[in-house]
This record gives C-alpha cells, sequence and structure tokens, in this order.
C-alpha cells in the first residue's frame, strides 16, 4: 500500500525535545527566562524594538486592537481571503470588519481598492501576507499616512520572508505570528506582536498576563486583562526553532523549487504571482485552477488526491461567505467575486519541511493527472 503524503506537519527535532525537556526540570513552567529568550529572538531577527509573546496569533491581534483602542463605532478594512482568525480579532473588539477584493493574480488585498472603502469612521488597515508574500506594503502605508490610519501586518504566515530587504512583519505599526504546527515556525501554539511603537508593546504586555503592569505585584491589576500567555514549555520549543530557522527557510525553498519545476508550464492552472520585491519563505503550495473549471471539478480533483494517498485542500473559504459572516453582517454571493471565483478553484498540494523529491515528484503527478 503507497504510503499517504501528508500536506502539512512541524519540523521538531531532538534539539526541541530537550529544550522542553529541561524546562519540565526547571520548576519553572511559565513567565520563566524562555519566554524573554524567545522574544529576544524576535527582536534580533526582525530588528525591531519590541516582541511580546502571546497563545496564539489571534490573541496578539487582539492584543494590538486594544493597545491601539479600536473598538466599537470604528471600523477595519482587511480581505475576505485569508484564514477567519484575521477578521474574527476585528469583531471581538467591537470595531465593525470591512473587506476590499484581492488582486487577481498575486491573491493579496488590493491597494487599489482600499481608499474607497475608507470612511469617516475607519481607524486602521489589516493586510495579511498571505501563503508567505505580501501585498505592495509601500501602497498601503502610504495610503495609511494620507488619511492617518494605523497598519497591522498579518504575518502569521510569513516568517522569514522579506519586502523590499526588510522582514515580513515589520512593515507597519505592529505585526504578528503565529506559531501553529502547519506554520514555518512551531511552538505547538502560539503568536507573538512586533512593533516599534512602545505603548503597543506596553498594552500588549500588561493585557496579556491578566492587566498587571510590567513593575507591579503579583495581585495589582491595572486594567482589565487576559491569560494569552505563552508558557516556558512553549517558548522553548520556539527557540530552537528560531535557532534553525536558516536551515527551515532552506528546506522549505528547495520543496518549493521541486514543486515549480514540476508544475512549470500548464496552461490548466496558475501560481500565486509573487511582487518582484518579495524575497519568499513559502507557507504552502497553492496551485489555482483556471476559471473553466468548476467547483464541483475542483472538488473531484481534491477527491482524487486524497484516494490516492496525497494530503489536500481547498485555501481558504471566502470569509465573508463563512455562515456567521452572512447571517450576521449579511454578505452573499457575489460581493467579491475574485476572493469567490479564487477560492472555489485552489488545491493546497502536501507542503512542509520533510518532504522528499520523490514525494513531491508522486504529489504534482497524481495532481496533473487528475485535470
Amino acid at each position: 500500500m503507497t504510503q499517504e503524503i501528508k500536506l502539512s506537519g512541524p519540523d521538531i527535532t531532538d534539539r526541541e525535545i530537550q529544550a522542553v525537556v529541561a524546562v519540565l526540570s526547571s520548576g519553572t513552567l511559565s513567565l520563566g527566562p524562555k519566554l524573554a529568550e524567545f522574544e529576544r529572538c524576535f527582536i534580533d531577527r526582525l530588528g525591531v524594538r519590541h516582541a511580546v509573546a502571546c497563545n496564539s496569533g489571534t490573541s496578539g491581534l487582539d492584543l494590538i486592537w486594544k493597545a491601539l483602542d479600536i473598538g466599537p463605532g470604528d471600523e477595519v478594512i482587511t480581505t475576505p481571503f485569508s484564514f477567519i482568525a484575521s477578521s474574527n480579532s476585528i469583531l471581538f473588539s467591537g470595531a465593525t470588519c470591512v473587506f476590499v477584493d484581492v488582486d487577481a493574480e498575486t491573491w493579496q488585498i488590493d491597494p487599489a481598492r482600499i481608499e474607497s472603502a475608507i470612511t469617516p469612521r475607519t481607524k486602521a488597515l489589516l493586510p495579511v501576507d498571505v501563503f508567505g508574500s505580501c501585498p505592495d506594503m509601500d501602497a498601503i502605508n502610504a495610503i495609511a499616512a494620507r488619511h492617518e490610519l494605523r497598519v497591522v501586518e498579518d504575518s502569521c504566515e510569513a516568517l522569514g520572508s522579506r519586502y523590499n530587504g526588510r522582514p515580513m512583519g515589520a512593515l507597519a505599526d505592529a505585526g504578528i505570528f503565529g506559531f501553529y504546527p502547519n506554520k514555518q515556525i512551531t511552538t505547538g501554539e502560539g503568536g507573538m506582536v512586533v512593533t516599534n511603537d512602545d505603548r503597543i508593546a506596553f498594552m500588549a504586555r500588561s493585557l496579556r498576563n491578566q492587566g498587571r503592569d510590567p513593575d507591579a505585584g503579583w495581585l495589582a491589576h491595572a486594567r482589565l486583562g487576559y491569560n494569552y500567555r505563552l508558557p516556558d514549555i512553549n517558548c522553548a520549543i520556539g527557540v530552537e526553532q528560531m535557532r534553525r530557522l536558516d536551515e527551515i527557510i532552506a528546506k522549505r525553498r528547495a520543496v518549493n523549487a521541486w514543486y515549480q519545476e514540476r508544475l512549470a508550464g500548464d496552461e490548466r492552472f496558475t501560481l500565486q504571482k509573487i511582487l518582484p520585491q518579495v524575497d519568499l519563505n513559502p507557507f504552502v503550495m497553492i496551485v489555482r485552477l483556471r476559471d473553466e473549471y468548476s467547483r464541483e471539478q475542483r472538488d473531484s480533483v481534491l477527491a482524487g488526491l486524497r484516494d490516492n494517498g496525497v494530503g489536500c485542500n481547498n485555501y481558504f473559504t471566502p470569509i465573508h461567505l463563512q455562515p456567521f459572516y452572512q447571517e450576521q453582517h449579511g454578505y452573499k454571493p457575489g460581493d467579491f467575486p475574485i476572493t469567490e471565483a479564487l477560492s472555489a478553484r485552489t488545491i493546497a498540494l502536501p507542503f512542509h519541511n520533510q518532504l522528499t523529491e520523490a514525494e513531491v515528484d508522486r504529489a504534482a503527478t497524481v495532481f496533473r493527472s487528475l485535470l
């Protein structure tokens, strides 16, 4: 029987395992030295002033909105082609999520559509670095400057990628990374707020720790806060993963190159266009079937891949067509046609650090045979 090729998976070595054992043996499982060490890894790697670890990327976005005093009556502009956590975080704050359609080739939020969506209630822009790449951040930051808006960069899928030589995540007022097991690095679960803004960092540190001020006593709570802390067990994994980041990037780029070689020149599908300013650390391998393929035909290809032991999925379901968003906010099919056409035809093929060239060859061959 042919062994299944997994869609994704973490890259865990004995270094991460021993680091966890060391924390367990230390007796300090939370708010210990590994937390500060993990945060320092991001400060040094990205060249930012502050990094604040938390228990997920979703929590980190929630912290950022609260630090920016964004809430009821405010609007935040973002993309409907993303994992749902990006827009959910806006709703957590009480603000209104305003969607703007994507560019048909890059699959990123289209800067040319942003200004027409700005109203007197708009307070921030939330570009998402989809699949490890990013939109034209120079254009987005210029729009924000003209309208005096804050920019938050969702880089949960883009650790290790760069734009115009600068690390993604460090291109805005604040950035957020996520460490779910399918990400470039993992801590099991976890997130990291990065910023050069002292107030955002101060508030994020306080709010993640039950509203305590950094120098106050354990039972002194200056504001309403949350338990968004990331335990030292998870931070220890993260430290070792960050020490291996260059190795991890090299592995992912090798897998990406194998796919590019095997998928090139086939007019039945396209790949994501990467802006020339981008130096990519890929998150996933996504193919988009041409418009003549229907959603049902795409789903048939997905079923065929699974029948042949090739892990796969559709990426992403449009956020505005998720049941909650339709029921609570009145969105309907046709509201964002580029996102909808894209989502109906995307297929995620296996992508992770442990893939062999033979597995990539098999996945690509099976995929093309099903078209």
